[in-house]
Order: structure tokens, then sequence, then C-alpha cells
């Protein structure tokens, strides 16, 4: 059920922002995007720091507009820590009015443009605003904020839903003892009490339940799996897409792990050669345009939920070495729900353990490089 909260004026609707987000913004630049009178999205970007990076943020910020279907208005909102009271005016003027130019001139109706500062906000065609600004006061007493659904997290910043909780010592204790085993003399044994969970697609449909108490045993598995390229990517797809996705992408990866150790590759420089060569095979050319949001096809956001609250105290109480491959799912995973910064704190945190990893390295190059998947713009 859609929960519609109306804002009748301007320093009501910056007190819902937060709500419509996720997050409280810091250093931002907000694009709250409509179709007719519904939001249809919330976009964020750093600001720029630089004045000459002000044009190529605004083209980025308009050309996703462009991608998003039936998006016919915006309002832009700066979060910056500047002041009113320099005397300069209204804070990051210059870039709202740029952005505000660009997206008329691509045919968006912009219905206010906003800023919120340290010390005030403002809106950028209001000559009612004071030099020093309106009080944030407005904004943060507003009675919209007791709106809001009441199970609703409000995260303190966008990159706060990729920190990881603090590590459990009785956890991580078991955890280490049941890797142990797992690489051990008693792996046979240690499968053997896995059951059914011993195949990745059981195994991966059992930790997402929604009922889901999950023994050491079972967590150690996943995460000496997640630490197998293919079988990381396959498990990753699942966790997304769902059974039938999860067990194309693991029969692919035993097929493409078999043919790696046939020419002596890796299973990263198999993929490579494969895809200069044009010989990926159709599953494996789908599972690819998955991977990269190369598809219309949207992943099942409660499943990407429940796995990334699995994934994070795993993380935390899982040992460095077996650390790096699910910080790369939970990574893809936030990115993949449109949540750039927590993917980009995720991959920080991969790459501080091994800066040579190649996943990480990908997914920084990639992510970090603004691609968005396309299931972002298709329609609902």
């Amino acid at each position: 059920m859609t929960t519609i909260i109306r804002a009748e004026a301007a320093h009501e609707f910056l007190a819902l922002v937060p709500t419509l987000a996720g997050f409280r913004p810091e250093r931002s630049l907000v694009c709250v995007a409509f179709t007719g009178n519904r939001t249809a999205g919330v976009l964020r970007f750093d600001l720029p720091r630089r004045a000459r990076d002000r044009a190529s943020l605004v083209a980025a910020i308009v050309g996703t507009l462009c991608r998003m279907r039936q998006v016919d208005a915006i309002v832009p909102i700066a979060y910056t820590d500047a002041r009113f009271d320099t005397g300069r005016g209204l804070p990051e003027r210059a870039l709202l009015s740029m952005l505000v130019k660009r997206a008329e001139q691509a045919g968006f109706l912009v219905r206010d443009a906003l800023c919120r500062a340290a010390d005030g906000w403002g809106a950028l065609d209001d000559s009612e605003t004071p030099a020093a600004g309106h009080p944030l006061a407005m904004i943060d007493e507003s009675p919209v904020m007791r709106l809001a659904p009441p199970e609703l997290t409000i995260l303190g910043s966008p990159a706060e839903a990729g920190e990881l909780p603090p590590p459990d010592p009785a956890a991580a204790g078991a955890l280490a003892a049941a890797l142990a085993e797992l690489t051990g003399a008693s792996r046979g044994a240690a499968l053997t009490r896995l059951g059914g969970n011993s195949d990745p697609v059981t195994l991966v449909e059992s930790l997402l339940g929604r009922d889901a108490v999950n023994p050491p045993l079972r967590l150690a598995w996943f995460l000496h799996l997640a630490s197998l390229p293919a079988m990381r990517d396959a498990m990753m797809l699942q966790c997304a897409f769902g059974v039938v996705v999860g067990e194309a992408a693991h029969d692919d990866a035993i097929a493409t792990a078999d043919r790696a150790a046939e020419a002596e590759l890796s299973v990263e420089g198999l993929v490579v050669h494969e895809m200069a060569e044009g010989a990926t095979g159709d599953v494996s050319e789908m599972l690819s345009r998955l991977l990269l949001g190369h598809s219309s096809l949207r992943p099942d956001p409660r499943r990407v939920e429940r796995a990334l609250a699995m994934l994070r105290p795993l993380v935390a109480d899982a040992p460095e070495t077996h650390r790096v491959g699910p910080l790369c799912m939970a990574a893809w995973l936030a990115w993949s729900l449109g949540r750039g910064s927590a993917a980009g704190a995720f991959i920080d945190q991969a790459l501080a353990i091994d800066p040579k990893h190649s996943m990480a390295g990908l997914l920084a190059v990639y992510i970090g490089g603004g691609a968005l998947p396309e299931w972002a713009f298709s329609g609902r």
C-alpha cells in the first residue's frame, strides 16, 4: 500500500524528504522526481567541490531523469554546510540555477528549487526569503514529521547502510570454528551435518527465509562459498532474483569453473577471454547482463533487504580472510536498490582488506563511475 504524505508548503516538503529518501541528506544535491503529483524516485549526488564540476553534474542528473519513464517534474534541493550569514545570499544558488535551466530545457516542470543550509533554508525564486534564511525549526518541527510510517527507519546518511554492526565475539568464535571444520579434515562430516544445505541454492533459500535461524555451520559454508568467485556471483544473483535465476547461475558457475580448469585460467580470466572472443553462451550472456544491470528485470527488493540484513552482521563476525567476498555481494545488492553510497562504503571496506581484489576493483570502477541498472528506469 502506498503512503501519501501531502506537503503544502516548502518547509513541509523539506521535512518530508528524509522519509522519501530513507536517509537525511548531507552535502548533497537531491532531486525528487514526480510523475504527476506522485513521487517517482529520489536521486542523490554529492555536491561538487569545484565550480567547474557543476556542468558535468547537472548533465548527469538531467540525463538520468530523461531515462526515468513517465517522470515529468522535479524538485531539486541542495543540502550544504554553507551558511546564509556569510552575506552571499542563498547557498548553492549557481548550481540550482544551472540545474533548473537545463531541466526546463529538457522538458521537465521544476516545481521548486530549495536549499537547506547550516543556519537556515530558502527557495531559489522566493523573494521573501530573509537574508538570514528561514529558520530550520520550521522544517524540524513540522507536523509532517509525525506522518511518516512508523516502521520506516531513516538513516543518518546514505552511506550509513554500508556500515557494519559491532562484532559479536561469541558469534565470531563459532563462525571461526565452523570454518575450520569445513576446511579441515572433518570437512566430510561437516557437510553431512549440513544435509540439503550443502547445496548452494538450497543454502541461500534457507538463509533468506523470513524466520530463518541460521546456525554457525550454515553461515560458515556460505562464507566459504562466497570466497569462490563463481559461487559468490551465483548466490548474489539468487539473492536478488530468486531461485530460478539461482539455479541457472549455479549450473553456469560449475560449467564455467570446469572450462577454466581445462584452459588453465582463473574464472575471471576465462570470462574476460570468452567475452573478448564472443564465445559466451546464452545463459552466461543473460547472467552477465543481470550482473551489469543491463536488464529491465527488477530484483525482488524484499529478498535483497533480507540478504543485506543477513550479510551485515555476518561480515562483521567473519574472519578477515572471508570478508571480501560477502562485502562485494553486499555492495552489488545495495547498488541494485539504488543505494550507491552504501555500495561505495562496502567496496571501500573490501579494498581496505584486499586492494588487489578483482571483483572489488571492478565494482569500484563500475559503480564509482556512476553506472545505474536499467531496471531503475523501467516502469513499476
